[in-house]
Parts: structure tokens; C-alpha cells; sequence
């Protein structure tokens, strides 16, 4: 695993190796946030891959512990990749997205690319 940051937007992005550990609950975050130590990340992107597989389902209560934890240490998360088929599947899901991607500090984006987008724009306005 390559623990690199990447500059996207004049903002430092660890990006998760795709072979890295899955994010499964406040322990996992725990332990990539440990990973981050001296690092000086804005941001956290993980893709979707990384997610465990009751990640998105809102009843497990993971997404939501995950979140609170980046929320908590003052680190930003970026969940990257395709996620159109759990939240066409759950309403309570499309909303809890749409609320934090108006956010500013947990966004699902569909790649690097559109992280690195929002983040500049996010610069301008």
C-alpha cells in the first residue's frame, strides 16, 4: 500500500489504495485516521470498494459511525465511486447523500475527478 497524498485543488487528499483495508466501522476508521498521523490530510477519499458490504445500508448503523468519527477528528471524507444502485434501493439513503454532499465535509463523488471539481469550487464560492 502507498500511503501518498495527493494535491487536488490546493487541498491534500490521502486517496486509500484500492489493496487497503476495508472501512467496516469506528474501528477501521480508527485506524486508517492513524494511518494519516503526520501526513497533514484535508481529506480522506475512499473508494467504494474499501466499503463494507452493509456500508450504505443506513440500519446497520456503520455509515453513520464512520462519518461521526471523520466528523469528530476533524478529517473530511470523500467516498469515491459508483453508488446509483444502494441509493436508488433506499430513499433514506438518497436523502442522507443529498444532505452531505450540501455539506462540507462528507461527499460521494463519482471519481477523483469530480472530488478535485468540487473542491475548486468550493474555492471560488
Amino acid at each position: 500500500m502507498d500511503d501518498a497524498i495527493r494535491v487536488l485543488a490546493d487541498q491534500r487528499v490521502f486517496v486509500c489504495p484500492e489493496d487497503g483495508p476495508h472501512l467496516d466501522g469506528e474501528a477501521a476508521a480508527l485506524d486508517l485516521m492513524g494511518r494519516l498521523w503526520g501526513l497533514e490530510a484535508d481529506w480522506v477519499a475512499v473508494p467504494t470498494s474499501l466499503l463494507a458490504a452493509d456500508f450504505l445500508h443506513l440500519k446497520t448503523g456503520v455509515l453513520g459511525a464512520v462519518v461521526q468519527k471523520f466528523v469528530n477528528y476533524r478529517l473530511k471524507l470523500a467516498v469515491v465511486g459508483d453508488i446509483t444502485t444502494p441509493v436508488a434501493a433506499s430513499e433514506a439513503l438518497r436523502d442522507f447523500v443529498g444532505e452531505a454532499n450540501a455539506g462540507r465535509h462528507v461527499w460521494f463523488v463519482a471519481d477523483l475527478e469530480e472530488l478535485e471539481q468540487r473542491l475548486a469550487a468550493r474555492m471560488v464560492g
